[in-house]
Protein backbone atom coordinates (compact mmCIF):
# COMPACT_ATOMS: atom_id res chain seq x y z
CA UNK A 1 0.00 0.00 0.00
CA UNK A 2 1.38 3.41 -0.97
CA UNK A 3 1.77 5.63 2.06
CA UNK A 4 0.70 9.28 1.73
CA UNK A 5 3.49 11.81 1.63
CA UNK A 6 3.82 13.44 5.06
CA UNK A 7 3.24 17.18 5.28
CA UNK A 8 6.08 19.64 5.64
CA UNK A 9 7.19 20.36 9.21
CA UNK A 10 5.04 23.27 10.35
CA UNK A 11 8.10 25.23 11.48
CA UNK A 12 9.08 25.64 7.82
CA UNK A 13 5.92 27.60 6.98
CA UNK A 14 4.97 31.24 7.55
CA UNK A 15 1.26 32.03 7.22
CA UNK A 16 0.26 35.49 6.00
CA UNK A 17 -3.35 36.58 6.49
CA UNK A 18 -4.23 39.03 3.72
CA UNK A 19 -6.16 42.00 5.10
CA UNK A 20 -4.68 44.82 3.07
CA UNK A 21 -7.54 45.47 0.68
CA UNK A 22 -9.73 48.53 0.50
CA UNK A 23 -13.00 46.80 1.39
CA UNK A 24 -14.83 48.52 -1.47
CA UNK A 25 -17.68 46.00 -1.55
CA UNK A 26 -18.21 46.66 2.17
CA UNK A 27 -18.36 50.41 1.68
CA UNK A 28 -14.69 50.98 2.39
CA UNK A 29 -14.56 49.50 5.89
CA UNK A 30 -11.51 47.55 7.04
CA UNK A 31 -12.78 44.05 6.31
CA UNK A 32 -10.39 42.16 8.57
CA UNK A 33 -11.60 44.08 11.61
CA UNK A 34 -15.30 43.36 11.02
CA UNK A 35 -16.75 41.29 13.83
CA UNK A 36 -17.82 37.79 12.85
CA UNK A 37 -19.32 35.55 15.53
CA UNK A 38 -17.46 37.32 18.31
CA UNK A 39 -14.08 37.88 16.66
CA UNK A 40 -12.60 40.20 14.04
CA UNK A 41 -12.35 38.17 10.84
CA UNK A 42 -8.57 38.48 10.59
CA UNK A 43 -8.17 37.32 14.19
CA UNK A 44 -10.38 34.32 13.52
CA UNK A 45 -8.22 33.37 10.53
CA UNK A 46 -5.10 33.57 12.68
CA UNK A 47 -6.58 31.30 15.33
CA UNK A 48 -7.58 28.71 12.73
CA UNK A 49 -4.16 28.53 11.08
CA UNK A 50 -1.81 29.13 14.01
CA UNK A 51 -1.49 25.48 15.04
CA UNK A 52 -0.51 24.41 11.52
CA UNK A 53 2.43 26.73 10.85
CA UNK A 54 5.54 28.04 12.54
CA UNK A 55 4.87 31.78 12.26
CA UNK A 56 1.88 34.01 11.51
CA UNK A 57 1.79 37.57 10.19
CA UNK A 58 -0.88 39.90 8.81
CA UNK A 59 -0.72 41.97 5.64
CA UNK A 60 -2.62 45.19 6.48
CA UNK A 61 -2.39 48.83 5.44
CA UNK A 62 -4.49 50.69 8.02
CA UNK A 63 -5.46 50.34 11.67
CA UNK A 64 -2.08 48.70 12.21
CA UNK A 65 -2.23 48.95 16.00
CA UNK A 66 -5.41 46.87 16.07
CA UNK A 67 -3.84 44.19 13.89
CA UNK A 68 -0.66 44.14 15.98
CA UNK A 69 -2.72 42.81 18.89
CA UNK A 70 -3.63 39.67 16.89
CA UNK A 71 -0.25 38.14 16.00
CA UNK A 72 3.52 38.43 15.87
CA UNK A 73 3.95 40.97 13.07
CA UNK A 74 2.01 43.20 10.66
CA UNK A 75 3.48 43.67 7.17
CA UNK A 76 2.03 46.62 5.20
CA UNK A 77 2.39 46.91 1.45
CA UNK A 78 5.38 49.14 0.64
CA UNK A 79 3.61 51.28 -1.96
CA UNK A 80 0.10 52.27 -0.88
CA UNK A 81 -0.44 54.10 -4.18
CA UNK A 82 -0.57 50.75 -5.97
CA UNK A 83 -3.03 49.03 -3.63
CA UNK A 84 -6.00 49.35 -5.94
CA UNK A 85 -4.21 47.83 -8.91
CA UNK A 86 -2.06 45.07 -7.41
CA UNK A 87 -4.74 43.32 -5.38
CA UNK A 88 -3.73 40.18 -3.42
CA UNK A 89 -0.45 39.92 -5.32
CA UNK A 90 0.80 42.89 -3.30
CA UNK A 91 0.38 40.77 -0.18
CA UNK A 92 2.04 37.80 -1.86
CA UNK A 93 5.07 39.96 -2.69
CA UNK A 94 5.31 41.36 0.86
CA UNK A 95 5.12 37.88 2.33
CA UNK A 96 7.74 36.43 0.00
CA UNK A 97 10.10 39.32 0.77
CA UNK A 98 9.71 39.14 4.57
CA UNK A 99 9.22 35.46 5.40
CA UNK A 100 12.25 33.86 7.03
CA UNK A 101 10.95 30.32 6.51
CA UNK A 102 11.35 28.33 3.27
CA UNK A 103 7.60 28.36 2.59
CA UNK A 104 4.84 30.96 2.65
CA UNK A 105 1.13 30.27 3.01
CA UNK A 106 -1.25 33.06 2.00
CA UNK A 107 -4.89 33.11 3.01
CA UNK A 108 -7.64 35.76 2.90
CA UNK A 109 -9.11 37.30 6.02
CA UNK A 110 -12.68 36.92 4.75
CA UNK A 111 -13.01 33.14 4.48
CA UNK A 112 -13.90 32.18 8.08
CA UNK A 113 -14.48 28.43 7.63
CA UNK A 114 -11.41 27.34 5.65
CA UNK A 115 -10.43 23.71 6.36
CA UNK A 116 -8.36 23.01 9.43
CA UNK A 117 -6.38 20.43 7.44
CA UNK A 118 -5.64 22.96 4.69
CA UNK A 119 -1.93 23.27 5.45
CA UNK A 120 -1.37 19.54 5.92
CA UNK A 121 -2.99 18.60 2.62
CA UNK A 122 -1.38 21.38 0.63
CA UNK A 123 2.10 20.77 2.03
CA UNK A 124 1.78 17.02 1.43
CA UNK A 125 0.95 17.75 -2.21
CA UNK A 126 3.89 20.12 -2.49
CA UNK A 127 6.25 17.50 -1.07
CA UNK A 128 4.86 14.72 -3.24
CA UNK A 129 5.00 16.59 -6.53
CA UNK A 130 8.06 18.76 -5.97
CA UNK A 131 5.99 21.74 -7.15
CA UNK A 132 6.84 25.33 -6.33
CA UNK A 133 3.27 26.29 -5.47
CA UNK A 134 0.09 24.50 -4.35
CA UNK A 135 -3.45 25.85 -4.43
CA UNK A 136 -6.80 24.34 -3.43
CA UNK A 137 -9.83 23.66 -5.56
CA UNK A 138 -13.30 23.19 -4.10
CA UNK A 139 -16.80 22.48 -5.45
CA UNK A 140 -18.86 25.53 -6.42
CA UNK A 141 -21.99 26.11 -8.42
CA UNK A 142 -21.01 27.73 -11.70
CA UNK A 143 -23.17 28.16 -14.78
CA UNK A 144 -25.78 25.75 -13.44
CA UNK A 145 -23.43 22.93 -12.51
CA UNK A 146 -21.19 21.93 -9.63
CA UNK A 147 -17.56 22.36 -10.64
CA UNK A 148 -14.18 22.32 -8.98
CA UNK A 149 -13.10 25.96 -8.83
CA UNK A 150 -9.69 27.31 -7.95
CA UNK A 151 -9.26 29.21 -4.69
CA UNK A 152 -6.07 31.03 -5.67
CA UNK A 153 -5.73 33.43 -2.72
CA UNK A 154 -5.00 30.33 -0.64
CA UNK A 155 -1.51 29.41 -1.80
CA UNK A 156 1.43 27.54 -0.34
CA UNK A 157 4.65 28.49 -2.13
CA UNK A 158 8.40 28.43 -1.92
CA UNK A 159 9.83 31.80 -0.93
CA UNK A 160 12.27 31.54 -3.82
CA UNK A 161 9.40 32.64 -6.08
CA UNK A 162 9.82 36.30 -5.12
CA UNK A 163 11.84 37.23 -8.20
CA UNK A 164 9.37 35.48 -10.49
CA UNK A 165 6.47 37.41 -8.93
CA UNK A 166 8.30 40.73 -9.07
CA UNK A 167 9.05 40.21 -12.75
CA UNK A 168 5.42 39.25 -13.43
CA UNK A 169 4.10 42.40 -11.73
CA UNK A 170 6.71 44.59 -13.44
CA UNK A 171 5.30 43.41 -16.79
CA UNK A 172 1.83 44.52 -15.67
CA UNK A 173 0.58 41.15 -14.42
CA UNK A 174 -2.11 41.37 -11.76
CA UNK A 175 -3.96 38.03 -11.78
CA UNK A 176 -2.89 35.28 -9.39
CA UNK A 177 -4.02 32.60 -11.86
CA UNK A 178 -1.87 33.97 -14.67
CA UNK A 179 1.22 33.99 -12.48
CA UNK A 180 0.64 30.61 -10.85
CA UNK A 181 -0.01 28.86 -14.17
CA UNK A 182 3.45 29.94 -15.34
CA UNK A 183 5.02 28.00 -12.45
CA UNK A 184 5.43 24.35 -11.55
CA UNK A 185 2.20 24.17 -9.57
CA UNK A 186 -0.15 21.56 -8.21
CA UNK A 187 -3.84 21.50 -7.26
CA UNK A 188 -5.27 20.10 -4.03
CA UNK A 189 -8.93 19.14 -4.35
CA UNK A 190 -11.15 19.56 -1.29
CA UNK A 191 -14.03 17.45 -2.54
CA UNK A 192 -13.93 14.44 -0.24
CA UNK A 193 -17.15 13.29 1.31
CA UNK A 194 -16.12 14.66 4.70
CA UNK A 195 -15.07 18.06 3.35
CA UNK A 196 -17.29 20.99 4.26
CA UNK A 197 -18.82 22.21 0.98
CA UNK A 198 -18.93 25.74 2.37
CA UNK A 199 -15.36 25.80 3.65
CA UNK A 200 -14.11 28.27 1.05
CA UNK A 201 -17.13 30.56 1.08
CA UNK A 202 -16.01 34.13 1.62
CA UNK A 203 -17.63 37.26 2.99
CA UNK A 204 -17.57 40.16 0.53
CA UNK A 205 -20.34 42.44 1.72
CA UNK A 206 -22.00 43.53 4.95
CA UNK A 207 -25.04 41.50 3.88
CA UNK A 208 -22.81 38.43 3.57
CA UNK A 209 -21.52 39.11 7.06
CA UNK A 210 -25.03 39.24 8.45
CA UNK A 211 -26.25 36.20 6.50
CA UNK A 212 -23.41 33.91 7.53
CA UNK A 213 -23.55 35.01 11.14
CA UNK A 214 -27.21 34.08 11.24
CA UNK A 215 -27.04 30.61 9.70
CA UNK A 216 -23.91 29.04 11.15
CA UNK A 217 -23.45 27.41 14.53
CA UNK A 218 -19.80 27.80 15.52
CA UNK A 219 -18.20 26.28 18.55
CA UNK A 220 -17.11 28.65 21.29
CA UNK A 221 -13.55 27.66 20.29
CA UNK A 222 -12.65 29.53 17.09
CA UNK A 223 -10.12 26.81 16.20
CA UNK A 224 -12.71 24.01 16.21
CA UNK A 225 -14.13 22.38 13.12
CA UNK A 226 -15.66 24.74 10.62
CA UNK A 227 -19.43 25.14 11.04
CA UNK A 228 -21.74 24.03 8.27
CA UNK A 229 -24.82 25.63 6.83
CA UNK A 230 -28.10 23.94 7.71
Amino acid sequence: MIQPTPPLPQGLITALVLSGGQGQRMGGVDKGLQNFQGLPMAHRAILRVRGSVGFVAINANRNLAAYESFCEEVWPDPDAALLGSLGPLAGFAVGLSKATTPYLLTLPCDCPFFPLDLVARMSSALSQTGADLAMPRAPEWHEGAMQLRAQPVFALMRVGLLESLQNFMARGGRKIDAWSQSLHHTWVDFDRGEDDPHAFSNINTLKDLERWAGVSNPSDDATSLAPKLN
